[in-house]
């Protein structure tokens, strides 16, 4: 598709639509880190987590996450080292810088289920994030006693670092500083995930913008599956409807598609983001 004039049509379409747009909102998934190399399996799971595979029979880091380890020494191993790679590592490829290329002189806001970190650390401005689902470098309380999250860069280093045999010191078991109980990754999982003052102060600036926002907006969903589609797919697809001066523009691998009713204020490509974005960067030139 990515050399088929339906395609060149939609890159002009996009390129028109951002540079007329008022504003933009990105709503941001899983595929958007894939495509900039933080994949789960294969070459990159080898690299890194070959030894774990081996003794414990898994074959992607994913799967990794939810395997039942005998002893927290062997989790907080593997998550560490988990974290570190797909957290305080940069990404292989500059797509998110790319994509800041193409917005950072509109109105813009993000909304991502990533937990990756990868907008702050290109550039994009925090006070224009909300990241919904939490962040690998944070820990909260495994109870949770408080509504308060830590940053875990010094632990997950020191974890990290001295590691052996997939098995961390017993004295690093990272623990709550207010109760003592367990410390555990900020990630929504069951509702004990904590929503500290800062995801509330950055749901509270998504809120202002949907609100404020009401004229040309670009609803730009990238990488987005169906695992979680009622924060921002379907938020997105129902805004367009509301809005009949909005576009929703879709890149993904696969699946990118919508309701019939905003089919003709959509633009939906198929194919790998960080390419359509280097095409879409090269058509506004």
């Amino acid at each position: 598709m990515r050399y088929t004039q339906d395609y060149s049509d939609k890159i002009r379409k996009l390129k028109t639509t951002l540079e007329e747009s008022d504003c933009v909102l990105i709503g941001a998934g899983a595929g958007l880190s894939t495509s900039a190399g933080f994949t789960y399996s294969g070459e990159r799971f080898d690299k890194y987590f070959s030894d774990f595979g081996a003794k414990y029979g898994f074959k992607d880091m994913y799967s990794g996450g939810f395997y039942p380890y005998p002893t927290p020494e062997e989790m907080w191993a593997y998550w560490s080292r988990y974290i570190y790679i797909n957290r305080y590592m940069d990404i292989p490829k500059p797509v998110y810088e790319e994509l800041l290329e193409l917005v950072k002189d509109k109105d813009y806001f993000v909304i991502t289920t990533n937990v990756d970190h990868c907008f702050q650390k290109a550039g994009f401005d925090k006070k224009r994030l909300f990241y919904t689902q939490g962040d690998y470098g944070l820990f909260q309380c495994s109870e949770p006693c408080r509504d308060v999250t830590y940053d875990n860069k010094d632990m997950i280093l020191n974890m990290y670092e001295k590691q052996s045999g997939m098995r961390i010191p017993t004295e690093l078991i990272p623990k709550c500083p207010n109760c003592g109980k367990p410390l555990t990754m900020n990630l929504r999982s069951d509702d004990k995930f904590v929503e500290d003052e800062g995801w509330h102060e950055a749901a509270k600036r998504y809120e202002e913008f949907n609100k404020t926002h009401k004229g040309k907006v670009l609803y730009l969903e990238l990488g987005v599956g169906y695992n979680t589609p009622v924060i921002i797919k379907y938020p997105f697809w129902q805004r367009t409807f509301d809005n009949p001066n909005a576009t929703y523009a879709c890149i993904n691998f696969s699946d990118a598609e919508c309701p019939e009713q905003i089919k003709d204020r959509s633009i939906l490509i198929e194919g790998d983001i960080g390419e359509v974005l280097e095409d879409l960067k090269g058509e506004m030139k």
